[in-house]
């Protein structure tokens, strides 16, 4: 799909925006990008504010990138920043955290917050799909020009998170977590065929280690851009020693033909070779650790039973429950800094587990998302748990739904209640989400609530009702999207 396309590599040690915008530009000249119609920036802003200083890519890379696109665009081109956020947050509220709106409105340029507008099937042709059809917001399906702006991150389920692994951020809730289970990197590689960036810019300043959403910083002091997205990932993970080949939803990009994964076939450029980028990376933690490995030492005992992949499938649900809970834990920790002296022990089993449980009198065993299942003993008590897995492909995700943070409060309240008193508690949902996983964990431990930790409550709760009162009223009236009018200036 991509004719050969150098990836450049730029040392920016500072996120200063006049020197971003310089080196953006610099490349756009040399790929020779330009900007033509609407064209929509994606951030990777799946949550931002103090508590998650590293998990989103800096307002400093999107105004710079905004600047040279400003610059360089077409007669008539408009501009407009979208993403959607993750954790049940509202974006509008994600993007105020991370500092975008100030950065928009000097610049004049429109948010589009992906969760507030009407989501659009794309027809998807290609062997090996795993829906004849996908969902995304309308700003996606009437984009002329598509940049990519994402972080250097590792990733608990992928083992990385840059450009490809960032359209998950391309669905609103209902839809992102369709197959977002065992079949993430499926999911991932489909979403590519929705629509390909002109330009990627990936914010490796400061890099993201070890995790998705509480990433520990890591000192790249790098800008990587390109004009072909699976050069740029392949590129990003050489860096860190990594065979994109190992990484499951590139390789199923490039076997789709999106673009060169071997260095031979990628021209370096920049004024950081890749050697030296690598030197660079050196110790750089990526995610993908096996639960019951993570959580070793803990009051959290894990048991990652077979999903239910089939026979040669996956043994770990890698897109899953599993990595869920690592994110869920690491969050509660943030906020609350006793969350592994306060937490009880916990015996949670994932998938189908054939092997002992060794939980003691009083220790609460919580079977995890639709897939648990056991058959054995507890505390001397036979014990029967029954999947209640059901595959999905024949699910229609125009009948998709979500339930927003309150609902999600109340069912966890309830399920949480009416197990009170008996030794198992049993969650369903396919996944499990890490917003449900972090309330559960929040009543059986005594935690604080991050939803209601005080320096968010406010903003939070301002933006949710600003996104329930505009997506209500988009359903009241029935509108198609139609651009802002700042999008249709020229």
């Amino acid at each position: 799909m991509h004719p050969p396309a150098p990836v450049l590599l730029y040392a920016c040690a500072d996120y200063d925006p006049d020197r971003i915008a310089r080196l953006v530009g610099l490349a756009m000249d040399r790929l020779g990008v330009v900007p033509r119609g609407r064209t929509l920036v994606k951030p990777n802003c799946v949550a931002s504010g103090p508590f998650f200083p590293h998990a989103h890519t800096r307002a400093e890379v999107v105004e710079g990138v905004l600047r040279a696109l400003q610059a360089r665009r077409a007669p008539g081109a408009t501009l407009a920043l979208g993403e959607r956020s993750g954790i049940t947050m509202p974006t509008r509220y994600a993007f105020r955290g991370a500092g975008y709106l100030p950065v928009l409105e000097r610049l004049g340029v429109e948010p589009a917050y992906f969760d507030e507008h009407t989501q659009v099937p794309v027809a998807l042709t290609h062997a090996g799909r795993l829906r004849d059809r996908v969902y995304v917001p309308s700003p996606v399906a009437a984009a002329d020009t598509f940049v990519s702006v994402p972080k250097f991150k590792a990733h608990p389920w992928t083992t990385v998170t840059f450009s490809m692994k960032g359209y998950i951020g391309l669905q609103d809730d209902r839809h992102r977590l369709i197959d977002h289970d065992h079949s993430l990197d499926r999911k991932v590689a489909d979403l590519q065929a929705v629509i390909q960036p002109q330009l990627v810019v990936v914010d490796a300043i400061t890099a993201g280690e070890g995790r998705m959403l509480t990433p520990l910083p890591f000192p790249l002091g790098l800008l990587v851009v390109g004009a072909c997205q699976m050069s740029v990932d392949a590129v990003c993970c050489r860096i860190l020693g990594l065979d994109p080949m190992e990484v499951t939803h590139l390789r199923l990009a490039w076997e789709r033909g999106y673009g060169p994964r071997d260095l031979g076939a990628i021209p370096i450029e920049g004024d950081v070779s890749l050697a030296e980028a690598q030197e660079r990376a050196r110790g750089f933690r990526v995610g993908r650790v096996p639960v019951d490995q993570y959580f070793a030492g803990t009051q959290i005992r894990a048991y990652a039973g077979q999903p239910p992949t089939g026979p040669g499938g996956e043994a770990h649900c890698w897109g899953g429950c599993p990595g869920a809970l690592m994110e869920a834990v690491e969050l509660l920790r943030l906020f609350d800094q006793a969350t592994d002296r306060k937490m009880p022990p916990l015996h949670i089993v994932f998938g189908r587990w054939d092997g002992p449980i060794p939980a003691a009198p009083g220790e609460k065993v919580v079977f995890l998302g639709d897939c648990a299942a056991f058959d054995g003993e507890l505390g001397g008590q036979a014990v029967r748990v029954e999947s209640a897995y059901a595959p999905h492909a024949a699910d229609a995700p125009e009948h998709a739904r979500h339930d927003d943070i309150y609902v999600k409060m109340g069912r966890v309240s309830w399920d949480l209640w009416r197990a009170r008193h008996a030794p198992v508690l049993r969650l369903r949902g396919c996944p499990v989400s890490v917003a449900e996983q972090v309330l559960t964990l929040v009543q059986l431990g005594g935690l604080k609530n991050p939803y209601f930790e005080p320096r968010q409550a406010v903003g939070f709760t301002s933006a949710y009702l600003s996104w329930r009162t505009r997506t209500a009223l988009q359903r009241l009236m029935g509108q198609p999207y139609q651009a802002p009018a700042a999008l249709a200036r020229a």
